[in-house]
């Protein structure tokens, strides 16, 4: 009976996942979470970061001058 039921429940799982390949929205998400997933692993370019510290260093300056 235990087996019955393991084997029953299996069997959904198998049909939900081949549903769930089927489905654009589910391939969609898919595609995506992979794209994210690999740009977020990506380097910040040197030039990017390098932009970054000369716009950290004109809002210093700017805010010590208000300060004046």
């Amino acid at each position: 009976m235990i087996t019955r039921n393991k084997e029953a429940a299996d069997q959904r799982k198998l049909e939900l996942r081949a549903s769930d390949i089927l489905d654009p929205n589910n391939q969609i998400g898919v595609k995506l979470r992979s794209l994210y997933a690999a740009v977020q692993e990506e380097a910040i370019p040197d030039r990017f970061l390098d932009l970054l510290e000369k716009l950290d260093h004109a809002e210093m300056m700017a805010s010590a001058k208000m300060a004046e």
